[in-house]
């Protein structure tokens, strides 16, 4: 299956761990960000979207999200920080293949959102940052500052769509996670895994002047082929960077097929059901 769920997020002390970062964003890419599809589903059918809308995907990561409301008639922007993951995306949304018409209501950014904006025009109609928080300590201001930025690019009333972990006891990925948080437990810093809150989201989106809209929650699923794909994969969200400055990926690699044992079936595979959060605020 496919990445999931948070962008590179490396330490902010100590040394950075050494990490091939093409293999990484195509590890993202093609094991764990299709993990996410039921989320992207849940949102885009709620909100309706189609031909009227005009998106900003903030860190869009490798496109997917974007490629499903693309499919549905949006006009898409997507903006990254990652060269990597934004180069997957212009492969998937942007293909230079010989008889293929661009599409020109599809943009990918890459940088921040203030680099998105074009003069005279129209206003987004709706924003999403669906890449999850709520498992990083310092997530939170990490996506305030996108969320600043993005603001002022959409329309009053726009939708803004945050996304986050759901209770460790709905997620069976939390306690694989904890691996994370025990290897990096010496640098103690914000790059560290924590649980997550039961109101990351509200206050994320209280602290960037939006308006609570509703909210829901969506069943994602962690499968992988074998446990080699799940180490791969979940490396491949950042969530154990730490880890790997604190020890080494080999240590990380043998403490994460140990806490994968437990969701191995019979025929090899690796399951673990996870329910996520999102909130839909607005623009004032």
């Amino acid at each position: 299956m496919t990445p999931t769920l948070v962008r590179q997020h490396l330490p902010h002390a100590g040394s950075v761990p050494r990490v091939d970062l093409r293999a990484r964003a195509r590890d993202w890419s093609e094991i764990q960000e299709r993990m996410l599809v039921p989320l992207y589903e849940a949102v885009y059918e709620r909100l309706e979207v189609g031909p009227a809308t005009r998106l900003l995907g903030l860190g869009c990561g490798s496109g997917l999200s974007l490629l499903m409301a693309a499919a549905r008639g949006a006009a898409v922007t997507g903006v990254d920080v990652s060269p990597e993951r934004m180069t997957l995306a212009r492969e998937r949304l942007l293909p230079e293949t010989p008889g293929t018409r661009a599409r020109p209501d599809i943009r990918l950014v890459d940088g921040s959102p203030r680099d998105t904006a074009v003069p005279g025009a129209p206003g987004y109609t709706l924003v999403t940052a669906f890449e999850p928080i709520g498992c990083l300590a310092g997530d939170s201001e990490g996506l305030g500052g996108l969320l600043a930025e993005a603001a002022p690019l959409a329309r009053r009333g726009a939708a803004v769509v945050l996304a986050g972990w759901g209770p460790p006891e709905r997620c069976a990925t939390a306690s694989v996670m904890r691996v994370a948080a025990k290897l990096a437990e010496p640098l103690r810093h914000s790059g560290s895994w924590r649980p997550a809150c039961r109101d990351d989201l509200e206050d994320v989106a209280q602290r960037a002047g939006l308006k609570p809209d509703g909210s829901g929650r969506v069943a994602c699923p962690f499968g992988y082929a074998d446990v080699d794909s799940a180490v791969r994969g979940l490396k491949s969200t950042g969530l154990f960077d730490a880890a790997m400055t604190a020890t080494d990926q080999v240590q990380v690699d043998k403490e994460l097929t140990e806490a994968l044992h437990p969701h191995q079936r019979q025929d090899g595979t690796v399951w673990m059901p996870n329910v996520f959060r999102y909130l839909i605020a607005r623009t004032p």
